[in-house]
């Protein structure tokens, strides 16, 4: 069985879908939901499903990411994961992080990449007028939102979108497509 942490710093909607696929055969269990946030909603949800938690809020660290990291990592390293999952979580995180998780960390990101790596993604689909949008399961590497990608979700651009109404619509595809990936993953004998 493999030890699932997941990163987030928000209301952990995706983290919710993850840990909630994680039961009967599924390959893999939830061991820890960690956030930057020490008030982010998702920890609470987190809690309410039984699952540990912990929180190391980055702004005392003041841009020192490395610092901030390795005060993250305690309670990652003590919950012992096989895969780490990054499900909204908004910080990036230094080449040394991510190679010590390499080939064992994947994020969601909300768009059809290698379109639209980095932020407002939404907004960008629409400005460049694309005819539809979505979301991606990938590996995490040292280079922002350009590991190997393991599965997408396509959804239409809808005439009179707004960001908000195609965020709405890629989110639930996203709650779909990670748990999908993430099984998949698990079970691929890492």
């Amino acid at each position: 069985m493999k030890r699932v942490a997941i990163l987030i710093s928000g209301g952990g909607s995706n983290m919710l879908a993850l840990v909630r696929s994680m039961t009967g055969d599924h390959p893999a269990r939830p061991v820890l939901v960690a956030s930057n946030d020490p008030a982010a909603t998702g920890l609470a949800r987190a809690a309410a499903e039984g699952i540990a938690t912990a929180a190391v809020d980055h702004r005392p660290f003041k841009g020192d990411r490395a610092a901030f990291e390795a005060a993250l990592l305690e309670p990652i390293l003590a919950a012992q994961p096989d895969i780490l999952c990054l499900a909204g979580f908004m910080r990036v995180l230094t080449p040394g992080f991510v190679q010590r998780f390499e080939g064992r960390m994947l994020n969601i990101h909300p768009s059809l990449l290698p379109k639209y790596p980095g932020l407002h993604t939404h907004r960008r689909a629409l400005e460049a007028g694309d005819t539809e949008a979505g979301c991606t399961v990938h590996g995490v590497t040292a280079v922002l939102d350009n590991g190997p990608i393991l599965g997408q979700a396509r959804v239409p651009v809808i005439p009179g979108d707004t960001a908000d109404t195609l965020a709405a619509r890629v989110l639930v595809e996203e709650h779909k497509l990670y748990p999908a990936c993430l099984r998949q993953f698990a079970g691929a004998g890492r």
